[in-house]
């Protein structure tokens, strides 16, 4: 890490971070910086990594926001009391005010009617890949995941649940319990990786996990490269989702690929770390 050709402009001296110049590092390569970043929030001196740790979430959310649409699904205008908010409806809210009037007094706000733009709920599983290794590229691209994910599923008021899986998953944001999204990506950056790969753990646990869910659209997002270790063909599983959307590496997608042929996934293919909130948007558009 110390050998980093960015690292010494980073922590100039034992202990240190200099802030200033990791935003601009961020600012001007955030495909080099935030892996390097991903690899410091583990450095062995304890006050450099406190101070990555606490910088680093603020950092991965503040990219994480970029894409054009950052929330998910297309919303309608519905009716609602207008004590809620929205644009005023005079000729739904008509009955209501004459009722009023003709009882000496003026309406009340929640007795009128507004229209407001309402957008469906949708439920969020996300699936960390962690086997093999879980480090730099592959840890900073699964923080910018869960923070992109966690984003849109908070502004469209939608239900999201983490999953790390190896040859077991791991469920490290419960779904039935709301995690704010500085803490889902802080989980995130803590994970370790090791042993093998099994799609179908990974698979069958979404399910599990959104089986819960309060909303009609239910979607498993799978960031992998799909290579299955453990010889569970996870087509099955994975036909059994109701949405299944992949994110696989650009340089290694075949695998996932397939199984999206398979099962009637979605996949896209990741080339960029910065790139990832605009495919994850383009992927939950409906």
């Amino acid at each position: 890490m110390a050998r980093h050709a960015r690292f010494s402009e980073l922590s100039p001296e034992v202990g240190e971070l200099d802030v200033d110049a990791v935003r601009e590092a961020v600012a001007d390569d955030p495909d080099t910086v935030l892996p390097l970043l991903a690899l410091m929030s583990r450095a062995t001196d304890p006050e450099l990594r406190r101070k990555v740790q606490s910088l680093v979430p603020r950092l991965v959310i503040d990219r994480a926001r970029a894409g054009p649409h950052g929330k998910i699904g297309s919303g309608r205008l519905r009716p609602v009391p207008a004590d809620r908010g929205g644009d005023l409806d005079l000729d739904s809210s008509m009955e209501s005010v004459a009722a009023a009037y003709a009882a000496g007094r003026s309406p009340r706000l929640d007795e009128l009617v507004a229209s407001a733009w309402q957008r469906p709920g949708t439920a969020l599983c996300l699936l960390i890949d962690r086997s093999g290794s879980m480090e730099g590229a592959q840890l900073a691209t699964a923080a910018m995941a869960a923070a992109a994910c966690a984003l849109r599923s908070n502004q469209s008021g939608g239900e999201l649940s983490i999953v790390a899986f190896d040859r077991r998953a791991e469920v490290i944001v419960p779904l039935t319990a709301p995690t704010g999204v500085d803490k889902a990506v802080e989980q995130v950056l803590g994970l370790r990786g090791h042993g093998m790969t099994s799609i179908d753990a990974a698979l069958r646990c979404a399910r599990e996990q959104l089986a819960g869910a309060r909303a009609k659209r239910r979607i498993t997002v799978l960031l992998s490269d799909c290579r299955v270790t453990d010889d569970v063909d996870p087509v099955p599983s994975a036909r059994a989702l109701d949405e299944l959307l992949v994110i696989a590496p650009a340089a290694d997608a075949d695998a996932a690929r397939g199984l999206a042929a398979e099962s009637g996934a979605r996949v896209a293919e990741l080339d960029r770390l910065v790139d990832l909130p605009r495919i994850l948007d383009d992927l939950l558009a409906p």
